[in-house]
């Protein structure tokens, strides 16, 4: 087991249905730790390097337009194996296939309107935490 940090986004669907609350403390009664949270708004800069892996495909602008709809909510979460485990949480990104008692499962909608972005690997994990939180943001406790 080691100890990891993941990046979180509490996407515009969790914020606008205040869901936010909810879907912590899952992370939390598993033991993850809050390291850093901000919310804030995305720009079309700012998601074009996040999802840079499908910004040239035809589907690109309409998750820019739902991810700029609202804030988001940006957490840092710390724990032991915390990248699997909490894609584990989630589900599938596609909430329509995701099992109940995953949190896609329970309050998302679709493969967009799912709820939560979770980091897939540690490489991407140090990437996006840079992303999104500056020196001095992260805590540790």
């Amino acid at each position: 087991m080691s100890q990891e940090t993941t990046l979180i986004l509490l996407k515009p669907d969790c914020v606008e249905k205040s869901l936010n609350g909810e879907v912590l403390k899952r992370f939390e009664s598993h033991g993850f730790k809050i390291r850093g949270m901000k919310m804030f708004l995305l720009t079309d800069e700012l998601l074009k390097e996040h999802y840079s892996h499908i910004a040239d495909k035809p589907f690109f602008p309409s998750v820019a337009d739902f991810m700029k709809s609202k804030p988001v909510i940006g957490v840092a979460l710390s724990g032991e194996n915390v990248i699997l485990k909490v894609r584990d949480l989630l589900g599938p990104t596609d909430s329509t296939t995701a099992p109940k008692g995953t949190i896609r499962g329970d309050f998302g909608v679709d493969k967009m309107t799912n709820v939560v972005h979770a980091s897939d690997s540690a490489e991407n994990a140090a990437l996006e935490l840079k992303r999104f939180f500056k020196d001095g943001e992260l805590f540790e406790y």
